[in-house]
């Protein structure tokens, strides 16, 4: 492909792009760049997918057809973000913002809103748009969207993500134009530099540093790789980015070979993203048939290509040096540094690794120049931060901020705020490897020296709120059963001490134990801090000490008082009946798994307690709530 046919390709389909990114009334644009009246964009991620999007678009074409309507085009994109609401379908040019489709709900769309002379279904709009006079607002003024600066989602839910020409119009590959045609590496490296990226994967190493690096090892082979694995609980931003936008992630490798002299580069995608790997094997080949990865680049003499590796799905491999082991196809275990893999990496060569989001930033960064990137965010935490929002939350989905938002401004405003009026108590960030954010901190900048001072951290983005209905001693629990069941077992701090934690914990948690118990947990920690060979290891404590750090007395409740206040805890629980309450209905002796509720009809119920395996389906099937548990 030529500079001038990139240019075509570009040119051709960029307004249409733009049309869909205003969110405002063009129809008559959008008419004159194409034969379509309206287009139809409809989530294609694994959320919405899950939820039954591929109906959804199934009755969508089924339903134009019959109706004879050849003016308007559906199209498959990535995730808009508000997975809360999905599947979610967009009708442009008015951006009308409808959720939680179903194909019945489909069928009313088409026959009022998709036919000629047609008008917005109201009713099935995302409420978010509609004001309480009835008026329709675009849905980029929600308090959702509001406050988001979408960079490395730019493109996600705007393109399809398995056409390369509208990832061209959209902005894909500019920049390794730019780059190739008027750039030098170091130029390059600067540029990167000058921004004040860090890596978004969880330890926040200067990009730009880590490029340098590689730069200037003396080796006719280096690699480029791409870290994908996104292990940790409750974590979506990666997968999010590959299936709704992948050539900015093949662009931006590409860019990152010719800047510190590499070649070949490797994408390492857990298996169990099956959209993200075959949207991945699309734009790679799609790449290679437009001369934008292989031999001779655009004509300018640099040759890079990408391969992919699949990942069993080992939280460890998310450790750069245990990731490289495993795409050499040995058992993905972590190796002592240095040396750092940007002199000896991937099969002993200097190499640098990246996470998606990480990769999701160069091509802004290249176009609007270091100078415009660096405005956005702190002086120390530069660009914007993608968050998989869950948990106890109003809006669940992914979020995209300028580093130093507050933790309030995305539980409150963009979150929509705690469900079922609930206290919030906690954010938990970082995930396994992270800590819980209290209440009183609320209003911490979100950014990645703010956090280590409170004792939590970035982490690669997964950010879990809790409420006052969560145990701070059990949330801690699950994340040790995860770390210890994730460890690879190479290093003895590691292997055993996660096991020790969590068996400590366990004792706490069933009502067992001792206040040792803490003061061997803080000294654990200490030395597990200190001598395992990777982070997975070192950082496996955080979520005890952080909960220990805000929420001592909850321990303390489990030792000294057999209690846990959120009644999380089943081996400290006891379940009875309030004769006054209870009417004799016999639903709950009906319900119970092991026989333990006796009771004769329309009369008071008794629970044996010997015999109660503390299951909860008794209150769940209660109607008049005579049941307590404390």
């Amino acid at each position: 492909m030529t500079l001038q046919e990139l240019d075509a390709i570009r040119n051709t389909k960029k307004a249409i792009i733009d049309v869909r990114r205003t969110v405002r009334e063009q129809g008559e644009k959008l008419a004159s760049l194409t034969r379509y009246r309206k287009q139809v964009l409809v989530c294609g991620g694994t959320g919405c997918t899950s939820s039954h999007s591929m109906k959804v678009i199934e009755q969508l074409e089924r339903s134009l057809h019959e109706l004879g309507i050849t003016d308007v085009l559906v199209v498959k994109t990535g995730c808009f973000g508000l997975c809360a609401l999905g599947p979610i379908m967009i009708v442009y040019p008015e951006g009308a913002f409808y959720a939680q489709m179903t194909p019945e709900h489909v069928e009313t769309v088409v026959r009022n809103h998709l036919v000629k002379g047609g008008s917005i279904v109201k009713e099935l709009l995302y409420s978010g748009t509609v004001t309480k006079d009835g008026e329709i607002i675009p849905f980029a003024e929600t308090p959702f969207y509001k406050k988001q600066l979408r960079i490395a989602l730019r493109n996600c839910g705007v393109i399809a993500p398995e056409d390369i020409e509208e990832a061209i119009a959209a902005g894909d590959y500019a920049a390794l134009e730019k780059v190739l045609t008027s750039m030098t590496p170091d130029d390059v490296i600067n540029e990167m530099l000058a921004s004040g990226l860090r890596g978004r994967g969880g330890a926040g190493f200067p990009t730009g540093r880590k490029w340098a690096f590689a730069k200037a090892s003396q080796n006719d082979v280096k690699y480029v790789c791409c870290n994908a694995d996104e292990g940790d609980p409750g974590a979506f931003m990666d997968r999010s980015v590959l299936e709704g936008d992948p050539h900015c992630v093949l662009e931006a490798m590409a860019i990152a070979g010719y800047a510190i002299g590499s070649h070949y580069g490797f994408i390492y995608v857990r298996a169990e993203y099956p959209v993200a790997v075959k949207r991945l094997q699309i734009a790679i080949d799609q790449a290679h048939k437009y001369g934008l990865l292989g031999k001779d680049i655009l004509g300018t003499g640099f040759d890079f290509d990408v391969e992919i590796r699949l990942g069993a799905g080992a939280f460890v491999c998310g450790e750069e040096t245990a990731l490289m082991r495993s795409i050499e196809g040995h058992r993905g275990e972590p190796r002592p540094r240095p040396p750092f893999p940007a002199v000896k990496g991937l099969f002993d060569k200097p190499t640098i690794l990246n996470n998606v989001e990480t990769w999701a930033n160069v091509n802004p960064i290249i176009m609007n120049g270091a100078a415009w990137f660096s405005s956005i965010g702190t002086p120390t935490s530069t660009g914007t931060k993608v968050f998989a929002l869950g948990g106890k939350i109003t809006n669940v989905g992914l979020v995209e901020v300028p580093m130093g938002t507050t933790l309030r401004e995305i539980v409150e405003e963009i979150g929509g705020g705690i469900p079922n009026g609930k206290k919030f108590k906690a954010a938990q960030t970082g995930g396994p490897s992270g800590g819980c954010i209290p209440a009183s901190h609320i209003d911490t900048p979100i950014d990645y020296d703010s956090l280590l001072a409170i004792g939590s951290m970035m982490g690669s983005g997964g950010m879990i709120i809790l409420d006052e209905d969560t145990c701070m001693v059990d949330i801690a629990k699950f994340y040790l059963e995860f770390t210890a069941d994730e460890s690879c077992g190479k290093c003895t701090p590691c292997r055993i001490g996660t096991k020790r934690l969590l068996q400590l914990l366990t004792k706490i948690t069933e009502g067992k134990g001792e206040h040792e118990d803490i003061k061997k947990i803080e000294e654990l920690a200490e030395h597990m801090h200190q001598s395992s060979l990777c982070a997975l290891g070192q950082s496996a404590p955080n979520p005890i000490l952080s909960t220990l750090r805000y929420f001592r007395e909850e321990y303390e409740e489990h030792i000294d008082k057999k209690l846990c206040r959120a009644k999380v805890c089943k081996a400290l629980l006891s379940y009875s009946i309030d004769p006054t309450k209870c009417k004799g209905c016999t639903l709950c002796a009906r319900n119970c798994p092991v026989k333990a509720i006796s009771g004769s009809i329309k009369q008071p119920h008794v629970i044996d307690r010997t015999k109660c395996v503390k299951c909860g389906l008794c209150i769940e099937n209660c109607k008049f709530g005579a049941i307590d548990r404390k």
